[in-house]
C-alpha cells in the first residue's frame, strides 16, 4: 500500500512538473501566444498610426512578457495630447491601445499658432488653427505693468488654471458666444463675447453663483453690452 501511494505521489509530481514546463513553453516559447496585432481605439485628432508608432509594442514577443505599464508611460510621454492610456492584452495574440485625448477648453495665441490648454490647465499641443468654438486665453498680466505684482505672486501656471476654472463655469449659452478669456490678475478675469459685449467675472471663486447670476442678468438686460458678476449678489449691467 505504501509503495502504491509513493508511486502515485511520484506520478503526480512528474505530471505537475510536465504541466508547469508545458505552461511555460506555451506562454514563452509557443508562436501561438505571441503579439501579432495591435489595435487602437479612442483617437480623435491623433491617428491610430501615430499611437502605434509611439507605443513601440514589441510585435512577435510573447504576449505575457509585454510590459503594459511601460507602454502606457511611453504613450503619455511621446504624445502629450493623450490624457489617459490603457494597454490591454487580447489573447491569444493581440494588444489593445485604448486612449483618451485631452480636450482643449482654451487656446493661447503664440507666434501665429495656438497652444491648446485642457481643463486641468495643461498646455499640451500647438496647432496652426484654433479649434472651433474654443476661446482664446489672453494673459494681460504678462504685459500690464500694473499687474506685474499679481504675476509674480501667483505665477503664470496658476493664472492659467484660474482662467480654465472660469471657462468651465461659463453658462453653455454664453460659452457659445465667448471669444476670449482675459486675465489681468488672479481676481480680475473678464470675458469678451461676440458683438463687442464683455463680462467682468472676477476670480474663479463662486463660479456656479456667477453663472446663474449672469444668465438672469442677460435676460433682464438683453440690450446691455457690459455685465459685471464679479460680486454675484450685486450684479450690474451697462451700455446699450
Amino acid at each position: 500500500m505504501r509503495k502504491l501511494r509513493l508511486r502515485t505521489i511520484v506520478i503526480l509530481a512528474v505530471a505537475l512538473v510536465l504541466l508547469g514546463a508545458g505552461s511555460v513553453w506555451l506562454l514563452y516559447g509557443s508562436q501561438w501566444l505571441r503579439v501579432k496585432r495591435v489595435t487602437v481605439s479612442g483617437t480623435d485628432v491623433l491617428t491610430p498610426a501615430q499611437v502605434r508608432e509611439a507605443a513601440e509594442v514589441p510585435v512577435g514577443a510573447p504576449l505575457v512578457s509585454v510590459d503594459t505599464g511601460a507602454i502606457e508611460d511611453r504613450l503619455r510621454r511621446k504624445l502629450p495630447r493623450i490624457d489617459t492610456a490603457d494597454v490591454v492584452r487580447s489573447w491569444p495574440g493581440g494588444i489593445g491601445l485604448k486612449v483618451v485625448e485631452r480636450t482643449p477648453v482654451l487656446v493661447v495665441r503664440t507666434d501665429g499658432k495656438f497652444l491648446e490648454v485642457d481643463d486641468d490647465g495643461v498646455r499640451f499641443a500647438t496647432v496652426g488653427q484654433a479649434p472651433k468654438g474654443v476661446p482664446t486665453l489672453e494673459l494681460s498680466a504678462s504685459r500690464s505693468g500694473s499687474a506685474t505684482a499679481s504675476l509674480r505672486r501667483f505665477g503664470t501656471d496658476r493664472l492659467v488654471r484660474e482662467a480654465v476654472r472660469v471657462a468651465g463655469a461659463i453658462p453653455a449659452a454664453v460659452a457659445r458666444d465667448t471669444r476670449a478669456v482675459k486675465v489681468l490678475s488672479y481676481d480680475d478675469i473678464s470675458l469678451e463675447l461676440s458683438g463687442g459685449r464683455t463680462v467682468a467675472w472676477g476670480s474663479g471663486e463662486n463660479g456656479r453663483a456667477k453663472a446663474r447670476t449672469l444668465t438672469a442678468l442677460m435676460k433682464a438686460a438683453s440690450g446691455a453690452r457690459h455685465f459685471d458678476v464679479s460680486v454675484p449678489t450685486a450684479p450690474a449691467s451697462s451700455g446699450s
